[in-house]
């Protein structure tokens, strides 16, 4: 049962910073049925299938490193400013509007508003002719995706019971993984064509580079998937506060940061040590084909096609396999599964994570690739779940953007930098690219992993108290 129903306001809260909606007894009513498991599904494939495109269109940039720096002039540390920072500025600030608007308004809008958004600046980046003109698109990009997530996690929590979300949910993030593979399966086959000819005649636009061609290939086909994802019914919310018998619309912002502070323990448990494993992620995603091709001497070609499959069905298998575990978990009276799961998931990426990028042999490096990528993996879906259990409708598009805030801050902004500083500035040899993205990969896995560790027991407690507000069964 979803909605959190309340008789009267609290007199005298016992927490002065939180709303009084969330210190009442909770009144018990019957349970209000969900979706079909068809329409539900649905939701959540239309919605991947989205996510797919927005991480193709954020990721082919890692294949197009060489050229771009070739014709534009620029440094490894541009290149990580291009992917990571120019992305993640506006992602990173308007993804809390964003969420404000999502907890207040149709959902499916938002999100067909941001494809449209996105599709055209990746487009647009294809005619950059500066290093600031590419940065400036490639922020334009981050604008448009920051709309999707927080809408789209708050779409598929309303969809499903809780004993379900974690899965769904993970499907969801699974998109992530499958972007970047298509991005490097696709992307790598198609840079290699483009390459085999130092300019491609487009209408309209005259000859252009197979770099730029490949911005317009990946990004023009955005503006075909905005109108589709209106086949997507906008669900009922759930999981609402109510003030005497009616629901609360939307809650102040002072009063979101009430509920963020008595929760805070939780919360910055949760930023952080998730921010810190997208910091892995996202600095192994930049930088893996690269090194492939600096390092063991691979085309881009095959760099494109074999970190893709690997990503893809490794890092995606750890995903599904995180809300599998974390669901059973739960429903045999485990309530921290997700931070448990993470947990463990993170610890047993350290070593594959140290020592993948500085093995000599290709199949050994292949081989510690894979765990690396399964069990980095897995804490993702869960990430999502976690915030969902314990933050109340009204507030979740907010919360969901704080927590990508935390993840592009950590994860897109500073994973791909500090691998370029190090890169860069600490061995000042570029072929020395994967000792830095063993150091910095490696020491992100294990700080997460101990602020994970030290989650558990608040994250618990917030789902206790959690409970006060909910009907039972939610």
């Amino acid at each position: 049962m979803d909605e959190a129903v309340v008789r009267h306001p609290a007199p005298k809260p016992e927490n002065p910073s939180s709303h009084h909606a969330l210190n009442a007894d909770p009144i018990r009513s019957d349970p209000v049925s969900y979706p079909s498991a068809g329409r539900a599904w649905f939701a959540v494939a239309m919605l991947t299938g989205l996510y797919i495109f927005s991480y193709i269109d954020r990721t082919v940039l890692t294949l197009l490193v060489g050229p771009i720096r070739q014709d534009l002039q620029i440094s490894d540390t541009e290149v990580s400013l291009l992917h990571g920072f120019a992305f993640a500025l506006f992602y990173t600030f308007l993804g809390l509007p964003f969420g404000r608007l999502t907890d207040r308004h149709h959902r499916i809008g938002i999100v067909s508003i941001g494809i449209l958004v996105w599709s055209v600046m990746t487009a647009i980046s294809g005619f950059a002719r500066s290093f600031w003109q590419l940065f400036l698109a490639r922020v334009g990009v981050g604008v448009g995706e920051a709309a999707l997530s927080p809408a789209a996690y708050s779409i598929i929590t309303d969809y499903f019971a809780p004993d379900k979300r974690s899965r769904a949910l993970s499907v969801y993030v699974l998109g992530s993984y499958l972007g970047m593979s298509l991005a490097y399966l696709i992307g790598g086959g198609l840079v290699a064509v483009l390459e085999s000819a130092p300019f491609w005649d487009v209408p309209l636009a005259g000859p252009l580079e197979g770099w730029r061609i490949a911005f317009l290939a990946v990004g023009l086909p955005g503006l075909i998937l905005a109108p589709l994802i209106w086949t997507v019914r906008e669900p009922r919310r759930r999981g609402t506060l109510r003030l005497d018998g009616a629901a609360v619309k939307s809650v102040p912002v002072s009063e979101l940061g009430g509920y963020l502070r008595l929760h805070w323990k939780t919360y910055s448990a949760h930023f952080l040590g998730f921010g810190l494993l997208c910091l892995l992620i996202n600095g192994m995603a930049l930088w893996t084909p690269t090194f492939l091709i600096r390092v063991h001497g691979w085309s881009v070609g095959e760099a494109g096609a074999v970190y893709g499959l690997m990503i893809g069905i490794f890092g995606g298998f750890g995903v599904v396999a995180g809300g599998w575990i974390s669901d059973n978990l739960q429903k045999r009276g485990f309530r921290g599964a997700c931070f448990i799961v993470a947990a463990v998931g993170s610890a047993l990426a350290i070593v594959p994570t140290v020592l993948m990028p500085i093995v000599t042999d290709s199949r050994l490096m292949l081989g510690l690739m894979a765990p690396a990528l399964f069990f980095g993996g897995i804490p993702f879906g869960l990430a999502v779940s976690a915030l969902q259990q314990i933050t109340p409708n009204q507030m979740r598009g907010q919360v969901s953007a704080m927590y990508q805030f935390f993840n592009n801050l950590l994860g897109i902004g500073c994973g791909p930098l500090l691998v370029a500083l190090v890169t860069d500035y600490v061995f000042k040899d570029e072929k020395a690219l994967g000792h830095s993205m063993a150091i910095v990969g490696g020491a992100a896995a294990v700080i997460a992993t101990i602020v994970l560790l030290v989650g558990i027991r608040p994250y618990v407690e917030s789902l206790k108290l959690a409970d006060r507000w909910k009907r039972e069964g939610d």
